[in-house]
């Protein structure tokens, strides 16, 4: 295994995961992701899609997202220019860590991804300009399934560290519900998914 580290964080089934880097005068080389080595890892995934989004400036925030149902899925995170704070809920009913969230620096500098099994909403707000942010996915997007709640539910607590007027946000993002209004019909159950 040598070419990465996998360390679980407190929320069940999150993982962050550092390949390892071979710097020199010139810069870097790094394996971003071998199926051989994340399977020796117990990351055993088939991921089908990549993602890349480009935030050209900070205090960008996006989410929180998920994919309801059938559609729902596992992402493989990380960002090559720039930071970003990452921010994850687990939703999935029943789950041990039900209700709780997270939030990751992930950045071009420190090399980590994130590992967000199905049934966690996701969101990231850039501390930087000109961020590029990638991620793998187990399953194809469907934009029927397409689901989210609002950043900004006070029910959570999340300790976003912007002010709400400040942040640049898609009209989207701005006018998904709460989670008390979400959790009333939430599809994800620990274990089922």
């Amino acid at each position: 295994m040598g070419q990465l580290t996998v360390k679980n964080t407190k929320l069940q089934d999150v993982k962050i995961i550092t390949p390892k880097v071979f710097g020199d005068n010139r810069g870097f080389f790094e394996e971003t992701y071998s199926d051989r080595d994340f399977k020796e890892a117990g990351i055993d995934f088939n991921f089908v899609q990549d993602n890349q989004s480009l935030s050209s400036r900070a205090g960008v925030l996006r989410g929180l997202h998920f994919q309801r149902g059938k559609a729902a899925q596992t992402k493989l995170i990380r960002v090559v220019t720039g930071a970003v704070l990452d921010v994850i809920v687990d939703v999935r009913k029943g789950s041990p860590t039900y209700k709780q969230w997270e939030g990751y620096i992930l950045s071009a500098s420190n090399h980590r991804q994130l590992l967000v099994p199905r049934g966690f909403a996701h969101g990231f707000l850039t501390l930087t300009d000109n961020v590029n942010f990638l991620y793998k996915v187990d399953n194809y997007y469907n934009a029927e399934a397409d689901g989210g709640f609002s950043f900004k539910t006070p029910e959570l607590g999340i300790d976003w560290p912007i002010e709400f007027d400040k942040a640049i946000t898609s009209e989207k993002d701005s006018a998904q519900s709460t989670f008390t209004e979400f959790e009333k019909n939430n599809p994800f159950v620990y274990g089922e998914i």
